[in-house]
């Protein structure tokens, strides 16, 4: 893959079912009030790690508040290495109306 593609919650959600890596970009605060279980979330600081540790060909998926930020995110990954990334259409906002029963509060990491 030479570009990131956008997918609807439910193909992310049977993506991250099978192992697809998932990434919040939206500031701590808004992370820490809910964000998608299992997620990892990203900042500049922990960006750099994040890539140094990262399977570049396991599937990522990028989520920020309603899809647009994402989408430049997950463009600046596929120049970085990544071969498999994808930006979540309406963001955290559309996932958390979708799958309520998937959203974890707190920490940085779930």
């Amino acid at each position: 893959m030479t570009e990131f593609k956008r997918i609807a919650p439910e193909t992310a959600q049977q993506m991250r079912a099978a192992g697809a890596v998932v990434v919040d970009i939206r500031d701590p605060h808004s992370y820490a009030n809910g964000h998608i279980s299992g997620s990892t979330h990203l900042d500049n600081h922990s960006l750099p790690d994040f890539i140094a540790a990262a399977d570049l060909d396991q599937p990522l998926i990028v989520t920020c508040y309603h899809g647009h930020s994402s989408q430049s995110a997950a463009a600046y990954l596929v120049n970085q290495g990544f071969s498999d990334v994808y930006s979540l259409d309406g963001g955290f906002e559309l996932w958390h109306a979708t799958f309520p029963q998937d959203v974890a509060r707190g920490g940085e990491s779930a």
